[in-house]
């Protein structure tokens, strides 16, 4: 073999073996789980809820009872569009976040139909001191979190990019939403969510440890006014960001979010 089809060989192996690489990464570390959730309260946990400031609990949307959180309705008298996120104080880079989680009950009155069972973890997002008072989503890349209605098939750990952009396998994708290959959670059962992030090179959903969707290149939308104000400031080419998790009318509870850092 001469030097030329040496170093393509090596090239091609590299890209093979690549994903291999991150997964035992992030096998070896297993002993390293943070929890970011303490089950005692919401300390070191900032929300933000549309049409309020940054730091206030509007209704007590978010809580802790018997050791998990919950995103609740019962003191609001309609949803009124007040999507909300409850932000973790740090940012990260490379990681993986893990999350169990399950709907609950009816959702609040007044809220979207497309929101039936609907929350997400937010990863590479902003911080909720740049969202303005009225501002729904932060901009952000949302593993969707969805739950099944009892007959029709809904996959969870979808996709979905408020102000953001990715890349899979090799184009730009630029629709809102994008399904993974997971199967339906019908009813009230637990499910444990993973997001393995290793910056703008690849992030990966798992659901139970087996990947369900992957993509690269996160990056701010330039169609979207706030989010091309960000990528001024910031740079469009998401390398870090925070971790939130959604209220978007639908009771929810989490009784585990814990995190691992991955070695750059």
């Amino acid at each position: 073999m001469n030097i030329a089809r040496s170093r393509i060989a090596g090239c091609a192996l590299l890209l093979l073996t690549t994903p291999f690489v991150f997964a035992q990464t992030a096998a070896e570390q297993a002993s390293e789980w943070i929890p970011l959730f303490n089950g005692k309260n919401l300390d070191g946990w900032i929300p933000k809820i549309r049409g309020c400031d940054a730091g206030e609990n509007f209704g007590n949307t978010f809580r802790v009872e018997d050791g998990v959180l919950k995103v609740a309705y019962d003191q609001y008298d309609k949803f009124d569009e007040k999507f909300g996120h409850l932000f973790y104080r740090e940012k990260f880079s490379h990681y993986i976040v893990r999350v169990e989680y399950r709907f609950t009950g009816e959702q609040a009155p007044g809220g979207p139909g497309w929101a039936v069972r609907n929350s997400g973890i937010m990863v590479h997002g902003e911080s909720p001191d740049t969202m303005s008072k009225d501002q729904d989503f932060p901009a952000s890349i949302e593993v969707q979190l969805l739950g099944g209605n009892g007959k029709d098939e809904r996959p969870t750990a979808n996709l979905c990019t408020p102000g953001t952009n990715v890349v899979i396998e090799g184009e730009l994708i630029t629709r809102h939403c994008t399904n993974s290959r997971s199967k339906t959670y019908h009813g009230d059962q637990w499910v444990t969510v993973e997001v393995e992030v290793h910056g703008s090179q690849v992030i990966r959903h798992l659901i139970d440890g087996k990947p369900v969707l992957e993509y690269n290149n996160p990056q701010l939308d330039d169609r979207d006014p706030h989010a091309r104000d960000l990528a001024v400031k910031q740079g469009k080419l998401l390398e870090s960001g925070t971790i939130s998790l959604q209220s978007e009318s639908h009771p929810v509870e989490f009784r585990k979010v814990e995190l691992k850092k991955l070695k750059e």
